[in-house]
């Protein structure tokens, strides 16, 4: 894979991470206290970095076909599940994710909580909130960037990408004070589930002992096969939209 589709496959796929982090935080700040919301998210990364620290050394002292055997087939699990997902969304059996809608839901609930101080943190419900979003899809982010970049022997290239995506969603998030519902999510998902499953099946096979032909040319044809075949399910699948029943009135006479 060259370097170029490394750092954009990790920049997306984190991307996505990043918007459902920001939203979480964005409704815990704004409904409760920003202090104590910010504590948290500092706390969240502080943990990441710990965990990215002890798993990054690990991660490259595994062997390289025994490392791209399990890493594709966890690629490929994650990858199908986005990618059904998706399909689903987009053939109306499953409803669009609205991030404007979670975090409309994020912010009631918010509000409605007692507010309760825990030694520095002035609002331990602001802190917890923001501290499980940042970890949880934290946790994704720092997967994804280790995966692909021990795979890629480029660890640093896929850090700067999920970086990036964390840092550019993160800015946005702040500049607009506001869920990121015009973040094309549900497409975004669809890219990220088919590139996951093209890389999954790739590098699966080639930890399994497989060679592709044409050694990593084999991804132009894989990723392409995917998402033909996310279209063309999301297609057949696609629900008939519901037919408007007009009445007509009779004329007075």
């Amino acid at each position: 894979m060259h370097a170029g589709a490394l750092f954009v496959a990790v920049f997306l796929a984190c991307a996505v991470e990043a918007v459902e982090a920001t939203t979480i935080v964005l409704a815990a700040g704004t409904a409760r206290e920003w202090r104590s919301t910010l504590i948290g998210v500092g706390a969240g990364v502080l943990l990441l970095a710990v965990v990215v620290a002890a798993l990054g050394p690990a991660v490259s002292a595994i062997p390289l076909h025994f490392l791209r055997l399990v890493v594709g087939g966890l690629l490929l699990v994650f990858g199908l599940q986005w990618l059904r997902k998706a399909i689903l969304r987009a053939s109306g059996h499953k409803a669009l994710h609205d991030e404007e809608a979670i975090y409309a839901e994020e912010l009631a609930a918010a509000r409605a909580a007692e507010a309760r101080r825990v030694g520095y943190v002035d609002d331990w419900y602001a802190f917890t909130l923001s501290f499980k979003g940042v970890v949880l899809e934290g946790l994704e982010v720092v997967f994804i960037a280790l995966t692909f970049g021990s795979n890629q022997h480029d660890i640093p290239l896929a850090a700067v990408a999920a970086v990036a995506a964390v840092l550019v969603v993160s800015a946005v998030g702040a500049a607009v004070r506001a869920p990121l519902a015009r973040v094309p999510e549900n497409t975004m998902k669809f890219a990220v589930g088919v590139m996951l499953a093209s890389f999954g099946t790739f590098w699966g096979a080639e930890g399994a002992g497989a060679r592709w032909p044409g050694s990593d040319a084999a991804l132009l044809v894989l990723v392409p096969a995917y998402a033909l075949f996310g279209i063309a399910l999301s297609v057949a699948l696609r629900r008939p939209e519901p037919s408007v029943a007009y009445a007509t009135e009779a004329a007075p006479r």
